[in-house]
């Protein structure tokens, strides 16, 4: 795949001025950098990625890896991902919270979820820690 396509998050730049830094291996300088991030990485089915970004303290951390990894690719390839706006962004030096909706279809229907997630430093790292949907389509 060419890296010059228009990045996932829905920034309207390209990937490779956008996200792929982050998905190389560069640490994004906020949460909300993090959070869209994790957005490209679901939409392009890089697990190692959300693995990597999601701390040990949330509720979905698995300690298998290979059976966590399984699962994100079998979601990234049966959901499309349409777009993503960010609704408010609270920053924060060691917290931060980003609410979000992520514009999602699962086997033609509409998946849209909008969420508030958290995200805390770890060893100077901004980490999801967890996230709390705040509204899903029927």
């Amino acid at each position: 795949m060419s890296k010059y396509f228009n990045c996932p998050c829905s920034s309207k730049a390209l990937y490779h001025k956008c996200c792929k830094p982050y998905h190389d291996g560069a640490l994004p300088e906020s949460a909300l950098k993090l959070m869209r991030s994790r957005y490209s990485a679901y939409a392009l089915d890089l697990s190692d990625y959300i693995i990597e970004t999601t701390h040990p303290k949330n509720p979905n951390f698995q300690a298998d890896t290979q059976a966590w990894r399984e699962d994100l690719h079998k979601f990234s390839q049966h959901t499309q991902f349409d777009s993503l706006t960010v609704d408010e962004f609270v920053d924060g030096s060691e917290e931060a919270f980003v609410t979000f909706t992520a514009y999602l279809r699962q086997g033609g229907l509409d998946n849209t979820f909008k969420e508030k997630s958290r995200f805390e430093k770890l060893n100077g790292r901004w980490m999801y820690i967890e996230g709390d949907i705040l509204e899903q389509a029927v």
